[in-house]
């Protein structure tokens, strides 16, 4: 789960509507789910991280948004959330707390304390993350990815070719095409895992997905992680990974 930057708010006090943050919040963050992390071209909703309808007083806040993908703002759905007890990708660092496997799961970093780990169940949970995959095939019995864990499965895959280009021709130039390809793919994590070894590319991953850098989780002269998150924006309940 990518951690990001939001900022402060663009206007003072309230927006009149929520709809009106879409335009800074996609600016700053890039067309992408802020939980599962899939570009989203079009559908891409402002998410209520304390849902508008248990909580009408943030409806219209700021420091209440996110981005999310149909299938991450449908699961979530008006369920109340403690801010303790979840992690957040605008005040956690949500890259540490997470695995990426191969087979297309998500699950909380063996890194992670008893607390930190249960915190990392929770928003999984929330959002739906920890939903194993599907088979679905076409009329002419392809298997076709629908379901995020295959999607997943793609987007590793897609990763994987482009290690391997890299390793045949490991210029500075393929570094900047492989992160083309990253941007139009999202799984910004993905990336990050399949070129664990490749600090360069690591490097500009980090730079070139909208408010990663500014997130304060990265060493943006290596790609290492940094936590806790320093959390910037002072957003509550912040740092706990």
């Amino acid at each position: 789960m990518r951690p990001v930057r939001k900022g402060s708010s663009p206007v003072n006090g309230d927006f009149n509507k929520y709809e009106d943050a879409k335009p800074d919040l996609v600016s700053r963050l890039g067309l992408y789910c802020s939980y599962c992390e899939r570009p989203i071209k079009t559908l891409l909703a402002i998410e209520h991280i304390e849902p508008k309808g248990t909580n009408k007083t943030l409806e219209k806040v700021w420091s209440n948004f996110l981005l999310a993908c149909v299938n991450c703002n449908s699961c979530k759905g008006s369920t109340p959330v403690n801010l303790q007890d979840i992690l957040l990708p605008d005040r956690d660092n949500t890259f540490l707390a997470y695995e990426y496997g191969y087979d297309g799961e998500v699950s909380p970093s063996s890194t992670l304390n008893v607390q930190q780990s249960t915190s990392a169940k929770n928003t999984l949970t929330l959002v739906g993350l920890d939903k194993s995959v599907q088979a679905y095939r076409d009329s002419n019995d392809q298997l076709v990815a629908l379901d995020r864990p295959s999607q997943r499965m793609e987007a590793i895959g897609i990763a994987q070719e482009s290690l391997s280009l890299y390793q045949s021709l490991p210029l500075n130039q393929m570094i900047e095409s492989i992160v083309k390809t990253a941007l139009s793919t999202g799984y910004f994590s993905i990336w990050m895992k399949v070129f664990d070894q490749v600090p360069a590319a690591k490097q500009r991953f980090i730079e070139s997905f909208k408010g990663t850098g500014d997130s304060g989780c990265f060493d943006l002269n290596n790609g290492a992680t940094i936590t806790p998150a320093p959390n910037p924006d002072g957003w509550t309940a912040g740092s706990k990974v």
